[in-house]
């Protein structure tokens, strides 16, 4: 971490409670008040320096009641309270003083507030508060730090741009690194594959091991609303959407507790606060991950925090994982989000069903009229979603209901892709042991057919293990489902 060191004197300064003194020769004149602490300081190094203790003191009255007596001032709104304040008068009186990356940002607020500007003194607070913020500024962990310490001084480093300036510099840092990451991915991939010409690294492990991801930890300790603003300036500096992404998904995974899928159901219910209600008194708006290990928010902070990274996510297919869409579909339904965040991960998925697992396709069902232990519902708007856009009908929706009466839906689609001219050349070219788009429409065709038949058993012998192994098994995308599952418990 970057310094510097200011001033020439020794320390004269000694705390006694909540009081500071200056141990000099001369008596203090002046008290000034900053909450509960109280500083016993001169008025000639104050008013040499700053505009507004120059002009308090001018205008100071004493009490009409008792009259005389040292003047007291009161600063409770200056930025960094207390702390700032301290190094500040430190710097009226010359004293040793170290700036960093911790301490640079609200000394740059109190300077401002307290008006120390070169019109009062030449080479003024300001002045060597803006010189040393450019140093931090040219380093990366320096700046996340400064960034993270402008929470604590809003609006006043939004009023001097500091926060701007903070995300500027670190969104340009990452953009300069990921310009070359297409260059170190493609190394990673040589260095990936074996003697037989098999790759022995996914993608999110070659990202790791070439440093792709560098930055994902440091920014996930930002607040919500400073990380949004920072993916938000990289998207604008030109950073790819495969980059952003990984990004939003560590960040995701990190604040809430019910994302990854070994996550049992009943801990992530117990996390998210079933019953509705949820402690912790923080506010949505500064939800972070690293807050979140010292005080659980609440359901609704989490609700919120959820739609605000689903909206987040870029656009471009394929960016965000399946896997991950999935479990945020999870969370969504146990946070009870907006039915316009769970139809944006639905499209999602619908878009990249290809490569989803089968054990991942296991919603739980959460509504009040529960027939079975999956929600199929959600799995068949999923579906739909998929052969739109594999068809290029669009990617409206039509609900179960309209399907069963023959309104569209599955059936629709799969009706429209059987008259659609298949691109025979692509399927060719198509790695061995993959599913084809063609392989997919074929299953959903079948389970089309039986679809409406399942859930007429279910309503009828209210036995959901046996219907749901006949969806699952007619919908085997990707991979099998995962030894081990435990067996689906069957009513009685």
């Amino acid at each position: 971490m970057v310094t510097m060191k200011l001033g020439s004197k020794p320390e004269i300064f000694v705390l006694e409670d909540l009081t500071w003194r200056c141990t000099t020769e001369l008596e203090s004149d002046v008290v000034v008040e900053v909450g509960e602490m109280s500083f016993y300081l001169h008025k000639f190094p104050l008013l040499s320096r700053s505009g507004v203790l120059q002009r308090m003191i001018s205008e100071y009255q004493p009490p009409a009641v008792g009259g005389g007596g040292m003047c007291t001032l009161q600063l409770d709104d200056i930025p960094g309270g207390a702390k700032a304040f301290e190094l500040a008068a430190k710097f009226c009186y010359d004293v040793k003083i170290e700036l960093n990356a911790l301490n640079v940002v609200c000394l740059r607020c109190a300077a401002e507030y307290l008006r120390m500007t070169d019109d009062y003194a030449e080479g003024n607070l300001i002045t060597q508060a803006e010189s040393f913020l450019a140093d931090v500024l040219a380093n990366w962990k320096d700046s996340i730090k400064a960034l993270e310490t402008c929470e604590g001084v809003l609006p006043t480093a939004e009023d001097l741009h500091l926060v701007s300036r903070c995300i500027t510099a670190l969104a340009s840092k990452a953009c300069a690194s990921d310009a070359a990451a297409p260059l170190l991915r493609n190394a990673s991939v040589d260095k990936d594959a074996l003697w037989n010409g098999i790759r022995s690294g996914d993608t999110a492990s070659a990202a790791s091991a070439s440093g792709m991801d560098w930055w994902y930890e440091d920014v996930s300790f930002l607040s919500l609303p400073m990380f949004k603003r920072l993916i938000q300036a990289m998207e604008a500096k030109g950073m790819r959407a495969e980059s952003i992404a990984g990004a939003i998904m560590f960040y995701a995974g990190r604040f809430l507790p019910g994302l990854k899928r070994n996550t049992s159901f009943s801990n992530a219910l117990a996390s998210y606060g079933a019953d509705g209600g949820g402690g912790g008194g923080m506010s949505s708006r500064n939800i972070t991950p690293r807050a979140a290990s010292v005080s659980a928010p609440s359901e609704g902070d989490q609700r919120y925090f959820l739609e605000e990274i689903v909206a987040l996510l870029p656009t471009k297919k394929g960016v965000a994982s399946t896997k991950f869409l999935l479990g945020m579909l999870r969370t969504a339904m146990l946070l009870h989000a907006s039915p316009l965040c769970r139809e944006n991960l639905e499209r999602r998925i619908g878009a990249q069903l290809e490569d989803a697992s089968l054990d991942d396709l296991l919603v739980p069902n959460l509504g009040y009229h529960v027939e079975t232990l999956y929600d199929i519902d959600c799995v068949q708007r999923i579906l739909d979603y998929f052969m739109s856009s594999t068809d290029g009908i669009g990617t409206g929706y039509t609900s179960p209901a309209l399907a069963e009466d023959g309104g569209g839906s599955l059936g629709g689609a799969v009706a429209a892709s059987t008259q659609a001219e298949e691109d025979t050349d692509a399927e060719d070219d198509a790695p061995e042991g993959k599913e084809t788009i063609t392989d997919v429409k074929a299953r959903v065709s079948e389970l089309e057919k039986e679809c409406k038949s399942m859930k007429q058993e279910i309503r009828r012998l209210g036995k959901p293990r046996r219907s749901w192994s006949l969806l699952t098994r007619k919908c085997g995308f990707g991979a099998k489902v995962q030894q081990g599952q435990p067996a689906l418990p069957s009513s009685k």
